[in-house]
């Protein structure tokens, strides 16, 4: 009886966390250009930069673009569960979608994953320096 119920709950479990990676909800709105922002919708990107994660970690630890231009920012995911928020420039991405930003402040700006993807999401975390 006991591992009939454990199984019951365990099969739960699995099913809600799939639920919740297979999330396409993209809550960041389009905001205009601000020294920090997100561009119009149609803005045209001047560079690129594609950021690729897969199990629990993001290609590179720190991604570099130029102050002032307009950088198309896209996420690729290898499993298709990741997504990355970045606080300071109001920044949301599913896996496969792109966003155009022109930072006009020279720093460091921190994401990470913000699909809980397992037991290693919490190390998902880059960043991007503007230069």
């Amino acid at each position: 009886m006991k591992k009939g119920l454990l199984l019951v709950f365990l099969l739960a479990a699995t099913v809600l966390v799939l639920a919740a990676c297979g999330s396409k909800n993209n809550d960041a709105a389009p905001a205009s250009a601000n020294n920090s922002g997100v561009e119009e919708p149609g803005t045209a990107a001047s560079t690129e930069l594609v950021i690729e994660a897969s199990r629990f970690k993001f290609d590179q630890p720190v991604y570099k673009i130029k102050k002032g231009e307009a950088t198309k920012i896209t996420l690729d995911s290898s499993d298709g569960i990741h997504g990355i928020s970045i606080p300071d420039l109001n920044v949301k991405l599913d896996a496969g979608k792109s966003e155009v930003v022109t930072i006009n402040d020279a720093g460091e700006y921190e994401f990470q994953c913000n699909v809980m993807c397992g037991t290693g999401h919490s190390k998902m975390v880059a960043k991007i320096v503007v230069e």
